[in-house]
């Protein structure tokens, strides 16, 4: 405690004199700030090594927010300013995001649905409000679409299906899988877009057969469904823009295990805390 003090007053009284006073050596007290510095580069190796290590797990993916999350949940005490100046030092930098483009086609006839959720994307349970829409991917062979069903509550992608056509059968598909998974819940508000695909007889009957309440948002408003365009967002800048797709299958591949492996079940949401989609409902 006396070394502590004669650090924190060393700028206001000489050290000499404040060890004469305390009863201390000066030699003692350059001992214990020697130690303490060691201590402190000790710490920060430690530190970085376990940075470089996450940096690496997530694939250059995580940032300090994310970073800092990991370190805490692990029981290391530490800033997200730290760990900001650590990977500044390290050179290391996540990848960054890219401006998304909307997809569907809204020019038709065919009736639509109110917006039930105005843009507000919270949910107290699972189950409650479900979006959807529809992405695209480069091959080498042509395009691969990609429609997902979302749970707003955990962020969670619930249903998905690819194709090479953008079709109604698409997204169909896409929700039969988030139906069974979720046990076939009743009451659900799904939101999407006014795109054909959803205006459709077919879908709509999917969702009147199994009680759920349609939303759709304004026309040519992204902003009105920007959850689920912020999933292919990352999706694009974590994965697909990093990658070379020789084949549809190989894109098929390399998406499924980012959705059930790496979405769902490793990555940290914000929007939920910085905990993991599938760990935070289970702890619901």
């Amino acid at each position: 405690m006396r070394y502590q003090f004669i650090d924190e007053q060393k700028k206001a009284w000489p050290v000499t004199l404040m060890c004469g006073i305390l009863d201390v050596s000066r030699s003692g007290y350059y001992d214990w700030i020697v130690r303490g510095q060691s201590q402190h580069v000790r710490s920060n190796h430690q530190l970085d090594r376990r940075i470089r290590e996450i940096f690496a797990e997530h694939r250059q993916r995580y940032g300090a927010p994310r970073i800092t999350k990991t370190l805490r949940h692990e029981g290391l005490r530490c800033s997200e300013n730290r760990i900001g100046r650590r990977m500044q030092r390290l050179g290391l930098k996540a990848i960054q995001a890219r401006k998304f483009t909307v997809t569907t086609d809204s020019t038709h006839s065919k009736p639509v649905a109110p917006d039930l959720l105005e843009q507000d994307f919270r949910a107290e349970a699972p189950n409650q409000k479900w979006t959807s829409d529809i992405t695209y991917i480069s091959t080498n062979e042509g395009w691969l679409y990609l429609a997902v069903v979302m749970d707003l509550y955990s962020r969670a992608i619930v249903g998905w299906s690819m194709d090479r056509r953008m079709t109604q059968q698409l997204v169909c598909d896409s929700l039969s899988m988030a139906l069974f998974r979720r046990g076939f819940p009743t009451g659900t508000i799904l939101h999407s877009d006014r795109g054909s695909q959803y205006c459709s007889k077919r879908y709509q009957r999917l969702m009147a057969n199994n009680r759920l309440r349609c939303s759709m948002g304004r026309r040519a408003t992204c902003y009105d469904n920007a959850v689920t365009e912020s999933f292919f967002h990352t999706l694009k800048v974590e994965l697909v823009h990093r990658m070379q797709y020789t084949t549809r299958r190989m894109a098929k591949v390399s998406i499924f295990e980012y959705i059930e492996t790496y979405y769902n079940r490793q990555r940290r949401h914000s929007a939920i805390g910085h905990q993991i989609p599938i760990v935070f409902e289970q702890a619901a």
